[in-house]
């Protein structure tokens, strides 16, 4: 089975428009754009393809690590604008994912300008170009908002631009930029059209769901969904690794298993979308707030719909809070319209909330969850014989983090 990595990336990107307009007030869409426009330029230069998408995918994640902060932190980022811990991070959490091409640097020095004032002092020939592209771009993005841009504003933006070109990069890179942005670049920019505009300047990326790197998506889903809120910052790979235990557990053979485990590390994505105050209330949510925070699966539906081929994952996914009997959300499913990995990530998923530390419960131990998920089983919302089958399997993983079937976890990852 095959993985569009490029439209997969896509849904990740929607994520990060909500956290940038949530924590730092960025335009929406200004990842994308500033994807877009680094996509053009690599292609101008003329790279194959594997370069252009790994140019354009970090570009789309540049600020990726604005969940590893707290508010008061990204504040105090912002005012003295210390990004050194903002780029390292970032540079960490895009190493996750299975580029064909290095991208060491790019997303880490996004902040230099190449006279050696950026936060880490780098000169023009002491870092990648692509980070100076990406920085040229970003910066002016966020500077001029380019999707409201009028075209016969134009000239006199392409002067600004020239005239301060030291402020956002290195003249080749800012020189770029300028080549490109025409009337044509500024249309495909605008709210309405780029969502269209990036999908036609992606490459195609695939990967297969066996690999190895598969692993890579669930870790840098746990770094930038996960971290959103200190409760559930090993939420999505404890998901992702029970589910890969449960499937060996019922003999699965490689490719379900890794599609099982894909599904584990994408069901909670629509969650960026949750209010931290909901996410983090100690109390029992009110009916309003509950509203809110049961959005996310159908958002997280919506989301992995657009990716190709992606049916039964996006299904495995987005049925996580689904009961055998009829009372869950977002869609009502009951017995008959949940096959075996739905019912199992459900019995999954809640076994981690249980278990876990949450801010209206302890931290639990296996002894003390699994009778909550048997009073479940017995009142009928959730597979009994399933709920057997992971109190033998998960016993020995009490109080303990599940290992990644892979080997790969935040120990082992690359530090830069």
């Amino acid at each position: 089975m095959k993985i569009a990595m490029d439209v997969l990336c896509r849904v990740f990107s929607k994520a990060l428009d909500v956290i940038e307009e949530e924590q730092i007030g960025a335009s929406e869409h200004h990842g994308m754009r500033v994807s877009a426009l680094c996509a053009a330029i690599g292609k101008r230069l003329g790279y194959d393809d594997d370069a252009v998408s790994a140019l354009a995918t970090c570009a789309l994640f540049h600020d990726n690590a604005l969940t590893e902060f707290n508010i008061s932190e990204r504040e105090d980022m912002m005012q003295k604008q210390n990004m050194v811990l903002h780029c390292r991070k970032g540079q960490e959490n895009v190493a996750w994912l299975p580029f064909k091409k290095d991208i060491s640097g790019f997303i880490l020095y996004h902040h230099e300008f190449g006279n050696g004032k950026g936060p880490f002092r780098k000169k023009t020939d002491e870092y990648p170009f692509e980070a100076a592209i990406l920085a040229a771009v970003d910066s002016i993005d966020v500077a001029y908002h380019l999707q409201n841009v009028n075209p016969k504003d134009l000239a006199a933006l392409r002067d600004k631009i020239n005239e301060n070109a030291d402020e956002f990069s290195t003249r080749k890179a800012v020189d770029l930029l300028l080549d490109i942005l025409d009337a044509d670049m500024l249309d495909s920019l605008r709210d309405e059209n780029i969502v269209r505009t990036l999908d036609n300047c992606m490459p195609d990326w695939e990967i297969d769901v066996t690999e190895p790197s598969i692993a890579g998506i669930s870790g840098f889903i746990s770094r930038v969904i996960d971290f959103k809120s200190r409760y559930t910052q090993k939420h999505t790979s404890q998901i992702a690794n029970r589910a890969w235990i449960m499937g060996e557990y019922y003999g699965y053979n490689h490719e379900e298993n890794s599609a099982l485990y894909l599904a584990a590390s994408l069901h909670d994505i629509g969650k960026i979308t949750t209010p931290l105050a909901i996410l983090e209330k100690p109390g029992k949510l009110e009916k309003d707030e509950f509203d809110i925070m049961k959005n996310h699966v159908r958002i997280t539906h919506d989301w992995l719909s657009t990716v190709p081929d992606f049916e039964q994952i996006k299904n495995w996914a987005a049925n996580h809070h689904e009961k055998l009997n009829g009372t869950g959300y977002s869609f009502g499913k009951n017995a008959y319209e949940m096959d075996f990995n739905s019912r199992l990530m459900a019995c999954i998923d809640i076994y981690q909330a249980v278990s876990e530390l949450r801010p209206y419960h302890e931290e639990r131990s296996h002894t003390d969850t699994m009778p909550i998920l048997y009073d479940m089983a017995d009142k009928g919302f959730i597979d009994k014989k399933i709920v057997k089958n992971i109190d033998e399997v998960m016993e020995k993983y009490s109080m303990k983090e599940v290992p990644c079937p892979y080997g790969h976890n935040d120990k082992n990852q690359k530090q830069v």
